[in-house]
């Protein structure tokens, strides 16, 4: 490998809004996460809500717009 030209790598703790932490290697010294192997659903078995209202509503605005100069005939 060269020299000089890789960036830093650290053991990094990353921490989950669930209050998990848990040992990574990364170029960062902390990662923060919203969902990690304890709390996701594919490995706990348990259904958990994930707040999706903000990002569909935050679609409808954006193209609220363009459907109504669908409307119009624009």
């Amino acid at each position: 490998m060269k020299k000089d030209i890789h960036p830093q790598y650290y053991e990094a703790t990353a921490r989950c809004a669930c209050g998990n932490e848990f040992t990574v290697g990364s170029t960062v010294k902390e990662i923060k996460v919203e969902i990690c192997s304890k709390c996701h659903p594919f490995f706990t078995g348990k259904q958990k809500l994930v707040d999706t209202a903000g990002r569909i509503e935050r679609f409808r605005r954006k193209y609220a717009k363009f459907e109504q100069q669908k409307k119009n005939g624009k």
